[in-house]
C-alpha cells in the first residue's frame, strides 16, 4: 500500500469532529493528520503541514466554510469536501461551495440505525478518496453529533451489483423491453466526483429541443433538488429532481433524488423513471449502473449512455451492457476529468464506443440525436 491519504477535519462540533476522525480511521488508506474548530486553527494547521484533502464544516465561528474555501482555493488549492447537516435550507449554501471549488459534498454522520451509519461510512471514506485523486485549480476569490468509536467497529459492507435491483441483460440486450429502433432517444449519464461543474457545462451547451435525459450524479439527499434548480435557471432545458413515474420529456432533464436509485422504464412508446430504494449498488446509491442496466433492457438502441468524471467503477458495468443493446455509448477523457476512475473503468471494460473531452459531450450527443 502506497502512503495514507492525510486528511484535516475542520469543524467547530468536538462530537463531529471525534465521528469523523472515527470514520476516517476506520479506512487503512487514510489517516486523520489533525482537526481544527475553525478556519483561523486550519490555517496555523496546514502552515504546519499540508494535507492531502480537507473536509470543511459550512457553519463556523468568526469566518464562515464558503469564506474560507474561496481564500484557500485562490491562494493554495487543495482537495476540499463539504461537510453538512441534512438540512434543505442549506443546500443552496452547498451549491455555492461546489461553485466556489469544493470537490464534493457529504452529510454529517448519523447513528439512528446501524445501516446509516455503515452507510454514511462508506459514502464518506470513498468521498475522501476520490478527493485525494482530484485536481483542484486555482479560483478567482469570490467566485447532528454522533457518539464516538462505533465506526472502528464496523466493517465495510460487501459490494454489490446491480443485480440486487434488475437482472443483467441476455446478450444483445434482447430482454424483450426495447423497441426497435426509434426517432426518439434519450440520454442516460451518470457523473460523481467533479460533475456537478462537468454537468452543468454539458446542459449549458444544449438547445431547449435536445433528447430527454436522465441524470445519476452522486450527491447526497436534500442537495439534488437545490443542484437542479441551479442548472435550471442557467439552461436552455428544463432541469429538475425526478419524482416516481416522471415521463421523460424532450427538452427535460431529471436528475435522480440523493439516497434513491432510479431506473429507466417504458410504457407503450413513452419512456419513464422509476424512483426506488434499495441496497447500496457499486457503493452508491442512486447507482450509475442500475440506471444504464435499465436503459439496456427498455432503451436498447434508442439510448445514449454517458459516463463522466468520478471515482470508482459505478455505470462501468452499466455502460458495456448499453452498448451491448446497441446504444451509443461515450466517455470523458482524462484529460478533462477531475477524477478519470469511472470513465476509465468504462473503457477498459470496452463500454465506451467513443471516448471525447468535455467540451464535445454535448455536440456528441445531438449528433446521434439527430442520426
Amino acid at each position: 500500500m502506497g502512503a495514507k491519504i492525510r486528511v484535516l477535519i475542520v469543524d467547530d462540533s468536538a462530537t463531529v469532529r471525534r465521528t469523523l476522525t472515527d470514520i476516517l480511521s476506520s479506512d487503512p488508506a487514510i489517516e486523520v493528520m489533525g482537526a481544527a474548530a475553525d478556519p483561523y486553527a486550519a490555517v496555523r494547521r496546514i502552515g504546519e503541514e499540508a494535507p492531502d484533502v480537507i473536509t470543511l464544516d459550512v457553519e463556523m465561528p468568526r469566518m464562515d466554510g464558503i469564506t474560507f474555501l474561496r481564500k484557500l482555493m485562490s491562494q493554495h488549492p487543495i482537495p476540499v469536501v463539504m461537510c453538512s447537516s441534512l438540512v434543505e435550507d442549506g443546500s443552496e449554501t452547498l451549491m455555492q461551495a461546489l461553485e466556489a471549488g469544493a470537490v464534493d459534498v457529504i452529510l454529517k454522520p448519523r447513528i439512528d440505525t446501524r445501516q446509516s451509519l455503515l452507510d454514511a461510512q462508506v459514502r464518506i471514506c470513498d468521498t475522501v478518496k476520490a478527493a485525494a485523486r482530484a485536481k483542484p485549480r486555482p479560483r478567482a476569490t469570490g467566485a447532528t453529533g454522533a457518539g464516538t468509536g462505533a465506526a472502528r467497529t464496523r466493517s465495510p459492507e460487501p459490494k454489490l451489483n446491480a443485480d440486487v435491483m434488475m437482472p443483467a441483460p441476455t446478450l444483445g440486450g434482447k430482454t424483450g423491453g426495447a423497441m426497435a429502433r426509434t426517432t426518439e432517444r434519450v440520454v442516460c449519464i451518470g457523473a460523481s466526483t467533479g460533475g456537478t461543474e462537468a454537468l452543468r457545462e454539458v446542459l449549458e451547451a444544449l438547445p431547449a429541443d435536445s433528447p430527454g435525459i436522465v441524470v445519476v450524479q452522486h450527491m447526497p439527499e436534500s442537495f439534488t433538488a437545490a443542484f437542479a434548480r441551479r442548472l435550471d435557471g442557467l439552461c436552455e432545458v428544463t432541469v429538475r429532481e425526478a419524482r416516481d413515474g416522471d415521463t421523460v420529456l424532450r427538452g427535460q432533464v431529471l436528475i435522480a433524488p440523493g439516497n434513491r436509485h432510479m431506473l429507466l422504464q417504458r410504457s407503450g412508446a413513452r419512456y419513464l423513471v422509476a424512483v426506488k430504494d434499495g441496497p447500496l449498488v457499486s457503493r452508491h446509491r442512486p447507482s450509475v449502473d442500475v440506471l444504464f442496466r435499465s436503459a439496456a433492457h427498455c432503451a436498447g438502441a434508442n439510448a445514449v449512455g454517458v459516463i463522466m468524471t468520478g471515482m470508482g467503477d459505478d455505470g462501468a458495468t452499466g455502460l458495456r451492457e448499453m452498448r451491448d443493446a446497441g446504444a451509443f455509448t461515450l466517455a470523458q477523457d482524462e484529460e478533462s476529468c477531475v477524477v478519470f476512475g469511472m470513465p476509465k473503468e468504462a473503457i477498459a471494460r470496452g463500454g465506451a464506443e467513443k471516448v471525447v473531452g468535455l467540451t464535445s459531450i454535448a455536440r456528441e450527443m445531438l449528433r446521434h440525436d439527430r442520426s
